[in-house]
Formats: C-alpha cells, structure tokens, sequence
C-alpha cells in the first residue's frame, strides 16, 4: 500500500489497508478524497498500480455526462422541462414525442436498449447507439415508471447536446471540465496516455467460495426482459472485459466508456462543490439543488432493486445517511464509486481494477466512507 493521508485523516489510512487485506485477490485498488477543493487522501494499492494508473470506470462514467449537461442548464443552452424532440427531432416518434430532458435523465423514458440488442462494436460508439434509439417505442409509457439505462443514457444525453450545441459532449467535457481543472478523467482515452491503462479483470474468487450466479458481470438470463434488453446479454454476456477493448476507450462512451484514476473521478466532484486549485466552483449551488432533488425513487423496473435518482446522478443519502441530503454521484459496475457531499465540502473517489465478489465492493466503500467521515 502507498500514498499519504492527511493529518487526521490516519483513520482512511487504515481503513484502506484493512480493504487491501481482505481482498488480496485484487489486482489493484485506488482511493481519492478532497475536502473543500484540498486532496486529503491519496493511496494505492496493487501490483503496477499507482496514483497515475488509470482504468476503466464504467458507469461513473455517467457523472461526467451528467456534469456536463448540468453546465449547459445552468448555462440556459438546455431546459429540463423542453422535450427532447425540440432539440432531437427523430426522438419524437414511436411514443416518445412528449418526453422531456428531465424525464430522460431520470431514467424515466423506458429508451433502455432496442429489441434486437446492440453488438459490442455499436456499444462503443454512441452516436451510432443514438441512431438507433431513435426509432425505438419506449419499453413501458414515459413517466409511468423508471429503469436503469446503464448502456444508453450517455448516448440519448449526447444527442441532446450535440443536437442543441452542435458539439459533442466528449468535447465539451473535455473544454470545460477535464482540461480546466486537470482532470485524468477521460471520455475518449487518447492513445499516448495508452501506457497508464490498466485493465480491468473479471472476479476471481475462491474456488466455492461464492456460488456462480453471485459473480459481478455474469449475464442476465437470455430472453425479453427488460435486463437483457439494457445490458444486451445476446452479444455482451460480460461486462468485465467491455472497458479493455481499445474501440470503447477510443470513443469515450458516455454511459460505461470513460477511463480515469481516483484523483481524477473525485477531482470532479471537488470542481463542482468549491474547485480546486483557487478555481471557481463548476455549478453554482442552485444548479447542484436541481440536479439532486429526488426524481426517481422506488423500485427500479429494469434492475428488480430499489433506487434513488436525481436528474441523472444517484443519490446517496439513504445508503450513507451521515452524508446528508443533496450526496450525488455514480458508481460503476466493477465496484468503483465517486460522489459529492456538499454537506461536508467532500468528493470522493474509490476505483476498483477488478470485478468484485457478491456485495464486496458496497462493503468496502461503507467501511471507507464511515472512516472518512469519521475524519471529517
């Protein structure tokens, strides 16, 4: 184990190694928190892994995608409230005319995937995902019910802002967020960071230690529910080696697609709540109300669990109450996880290299976060 904590912050320190230990397995693990724009913890563990080491983050991804259509309401460039076929006029058929922004982001739009299922090659590329959700009828009536739109989201809130600005969202991300406040966060990994990349390994427990069906990334069962649908078990039966393939890094999807280290998944979070560095905040406090304000609660029709959405980012302040109201973020399927607590200035970044095991990642990031904020 390697890095530094901050003074006071020894507790994270020992919470982290405690992690290390229990998961020897693991090929490598990072952890970044920033206390109103201040690194205080910066540790890694793991062979070849270090502070620089990026890897994919999957759904974290979305924070990035979500930020960035946060600026451009704040901006008055997008309105939640505007259907999206004002912006994206081929969205608006099939059932889907009166959709607004706000319900798309909030997973409310029933746009999960398309019957025939998307390929691995076209997962990767959003603006071909774009194309064909286009043309889908909705799964259920818009506005009735939500569903996790793990693989699509980023690709129907890229459209938007492609369709609105007549840029992309990897770019905006990119001139606005990424390079202004020095971000290893990437939404299209450029090819000379290349060398950083890690890749991300499938579970590997204990022989019977777990029972098969437990396993992270293990497919949902063939067939026309709406699982399969989302995640396109036909041609995607594991989602371990999705971020390895180079076409995914290249193209930056928003939705799974996206490559950063833990300083630079929380750095995110810390430019939005006070920047860093003496830069000015990201969004302004109304912009962070209105994005956190719950949206959709309940039971999530697409994953069978219970959830809390804002517009786009989950919410956390059911899973760690001592964080208060208004913590947002995402988390990713390997485990990783990265969120704000505007109530105690804190961002926050977990990154996991490898799938984990039954609930051993929400164990970890628990026994984490209480330590951090048993330091706050």
């Amino acid at each position: 184990m390697h890095g530094w904590t901050d003074t006071g912050y020894e507790g994270v320190r020992e919470a982290f190694a405690q992690v290390v230990r229990a998961q020897p397995q693991t090929p490598g693990q990072q952890l970044a928190v920033y206390r109103h724009g201040r690194r205080v913890v910066d540790l890694w563990a793991g062979p070849g892994t270090d502070g620089d080491s990026l890897t994919g983050v999957y759904s974290v991804s979305k924070g990035a995608a979500y930020l960035v259509v946060a600026l451009l309401v704040q901006d008055g460039v997008l309105d939640l409230d505007r259907e999206v076929a004002a912006y994206w006029p081929e969205f608006g058929q099939a059932g889907k005319e009166d959709v607004t922004l706000r319900q798309l982001l909030a997973h409310q739009a029933g746009v999960i995937g398309v019957d025939e299922h998307f390929t691995v090659d076209e997962l990767a590329d959003d603006r071909v995902l774009a194309e064909r959700l286009a043309g889908q009828a909705p799964y259920w009536k818009p506005g009735t019910a939500f569903g996790y739109h793990g693989l699509v989201i980023g690709a129907l809130a890229g459209e938007v802002v492609r369709r609105a600005t007549g840029r992309t969202l990897r770019d905006w991300w990119e001139h606005r967020v990424r390079r202004p406040y020095g971000l290893d966060f990437h939404l299209g990994l450029p090819k000379e960071l290349e060398p950083r990349y890690l890749p991300v390994r499938p579970a590997v427990p204990e022989p019977g230690a777990v029972p098969e069906d437990a396993l992270p990334g293990a497919a949902v069962p063939e067939g026309e529910n709406l699982g399969a649908i989302a995640f396109s078990t036909r041609y995607l039966p594991d989602l371990a080696a999705f971020a390895n393939v180079r076409r995914t890094r290249e193209l930056g999807q928003a939705s799974a697609g996206g490559v950063a280290s833990a300083r630079g998944a929380a750095g995110a979070y810390a430019a939005v709540l006070g920047g860093t560095d003496g830069a000015p905040p990201l969004l302004t406090e109304d912009t962070v109300a209105a994005f956190t304000r719950p949206h959709s609660v309940g039971l999530d029709v697409v994953t069978k669990g219970e959830s809390r959405f804002g517009v786009g980012f989950l919410l956390y302040d059911a899973r760690f109450p001592a964080l208060g109201p208004g913590a947002f973020g995402h988390a990713g399927a390997a485990g990783s996880l990265a969120f704000a607590s505007p109530r105690h200035g804190l961002a926050y970044a977990y990154i996991r290299r490898s799938f984990a095991v039954g609930d051993a990642a929400d164990r970890e990031n628990t026994l984490l976060v209480d330590a951090v904020l048993a330091a706050d």
